[in-house]
């Protein structure tokens, strides 16, 4: 019988989200997960740990980026490096993500708009106009014309989650119970690994991985 995670095991492993959110993805998790071969307990204890993390227990589905001005100097100090430009930035997402994101990852530059127009999106940040025509092209959807696509239905919102892993081939770390170097993959670093750990003890106890 094909591996499936039912609807009071999501709810164990991410206990801090809502109702509706753990029943608008229980059945896509089912349908797409397999698709990609996260088709093991621990496969999906990986996944479902790094997803809660970079959604904050599947709350967020687009960068946010409402940032104050001592924030923007926190987190992107080498894109604000005045107060007075940070202060001109604080609290405007949109001008935001125009900066942090111009001329890299395929994007045009501050005025072009694509860094606000292909902000982080989906359940794992999809980020970037290069990274947007990738999965898209994965897919076959367009996500370059029409990146809200990555948001606009769960199936697809779990699909280019589970591309970003599968591109990362990420299956091979979960086999090897390997959550450093998947967050190292996903993040780039070890943002929030004492979360993304807590996610995978829980996924693990409810999945019944010993």
């Amino acid at each position: 019988m094909a591996f499936s995670i039912t609807h009071d095991q999501l709810v164990g492993i991410v206990p801090s989200a809502k109702a509706e959110d753990i029943e608008k993805y229980i059945d896509a998790l089912n349908e797409v997960l397999p698709q990609f071969e996260v088709n093991t307990p621990l496969r999906a204890a990986h996944f479902i740990a790094q997803i809660a993390h970079e959604s904050g227990s599947f709350r967020y589905e687009s960068e946010n980026l409402n940032y104050s001005d001592k924030a923007l100097k926190a987190i992107f100090g080498k894109y604000f490096p005045t107060e007075e430009e940070a202060q001109a930035y604080a609290r405007k997402p949109e001008k935001i993500a125009n900066r942090v994101y111009a001329n890299r990852m395929g994007n045009g530059d501050e005025t072009s708009g694509d860094g606000w127009k292909y902000r982080g999106r989906g359940l794992i940040q999809l980020t970037g106009k290069d990274n947007y025509h990738r999965c898209g092209d994965a897919l076959a959807i367009d996500l370059v014309n029409d990146p809200e696509l990555v948001v606009a239905d769960p199936t697809l919102t779990v699909k280019t989650a589970c591309y970003y892993w599968d591109s990362r081939k990420l299956n091979q770390y979960a086999d090897q119970d390997d959550l450093l170097t998947i967050t190292k993959r996903i993040n780039g670093g070890t943002h929030g690994l004492d979360d993304r750990a807590a996610f995978l003890n829980r996924a693990k106890q409810f999945l019944n991985i010993a």
